[in-house]
C-alpha cells in the first residue's frame, strides 16, 4: 500500500485564522501523534497567496446580499502551490457530504489532505468546480469560522491513522462502529454518593461484561439514535 511507503498523513489547512488550528491541533493526543512523526499538520495563513498592498482574501459577493466571499485567487494560487499528485482537497462546506467514520477511515488512508477553511459567506464557487476533490460537513448547521471544521475533521480522521491512539481497541467500542453508541462508562471509586457501579463490571466475566456493553449500546442507540439502527437493516 501506499501508506506503507509513507506512513506520516499530512495535513494542510488553508485559513484566515491560522492560530485558530494551531492551539488546538499541538495539544493532547495530535500534539503527541506529530511528536512522533505520524502526522504533519500545517496551518497556512490565505493572505499569503493573496495580492494587493492590504493581501485581502476576501470581497462583496456578486448580485448582492450579506458577508463576504473568499476570492478565488488565492485560493488557486495557494492550492496549485500546495497539491501534488498525492493530494485531496477538501473543502469544509455545510452543504458538503457528511462527516463520519466511515469517511473519516476512509481519508486516514491519504497522504496529503489540503483543507481550505471557508469563512463569513464561503469561497467563490469556481474554485469549487475546479480544484476542491471532496465537500464535507460536519453538520447541519452553519459557522462563521471555517476553521473549526477543519480542526474537528483532522481531529476524527488522525484517530484513525495506526499508532495515533495509545490503546487501538478504543476504536472498535467507541460510538457509531457497527452503527451502534458508545455503552456507559465508570472508573473508580466503585461508589460515589450512593451511586454504585454496576454489579457485572466488578465481576472479572469478561464473556457478560461484553455482554452487558453490548446489551447497553443497542438499548441507548435504539433510544437516541433509531435511524442509526435502520441503516444497519438497510
Amino acid at each position: 500500500m501506499i501508506r506503507m511507503k509513507n506512513p506520516v498523513l499530512r495535513f494542510d489547512v488553508l485559513s484566515l485564522f491560522p492560530k485558530t488550528i494551531e492551539g488546538f491541533t499541538e495539544e493532547s493526543i495530535l500534539g503527541k501523534a506529530i511528536e512522533r512523526g505520524l502526522l504533519e499538520i500545517n496551518s497556512l495563513d490565505l493572505r499569503r497567496w493573496a495580492k494587493g498592498k492590504h493581501r485581502e482574501a476576501d470581497d462583496r459577493p456578486f448580485g448582492g446580499g450579506a458577508g463576504m466571499v473568499l476570492k478565488p485567487e488565492p485560493l488557486f494560487d495557494a492550492v496549485e502551490e500546495i497539491a501534488n499528485e498525492t493530494t485531496t482537497v477538501v473543502y469544509m462546506a455545510p452543504d458538503g457530504e457528511p462527516l463520519n467514520t466511515p469517511l473519516a477511515r476512509e481519508l486516514a488512508e491519504s497522504q496529503h489532505l489540503l483543507l481550505v477553511s471557508g469563512h463569513y459567506e464561503g469561497i467563490d464557487q469556481r474554485v469549487r468546480d475546479e480544484v476542491v476533490d471532496r465537500e464535507i460537513s460536519i453538520g447541519d448547521y452553519v459557522l462563521t469560522n471555517g476553521s473549526l471544521p477543519a480542526t474537528v475533521l483532522i481531529d476524527a480522521v488522525a484517530r484513525q491513522v495506526p499508532g495515533v491512539l495509545g490503546d487501538e481497541e478504543s476504536l472498535t467500542n467507541e460510538s457509531f462502529e457497527n452503527n451502534l453508541l458508545t455503552h456507559p462508562q465508570y472508573t473508580r471509586p466503585a461508589e460515589y454518593r450512593g451511586m454504585k457501579v454496576p454489579e457485572v463490571l466488578l465481576s472479572g466475566n469478561h464473556q457478560e461484561i461484553s455482554k452487558w456493553r453490548q446489551e447497553q449500546r443497542i438499548e441507548k442507540t435504539t433510544t437516541l439514535r433509531p435511524d442509526l439502527l435502520k441503516a444497519t437493516k438497510n
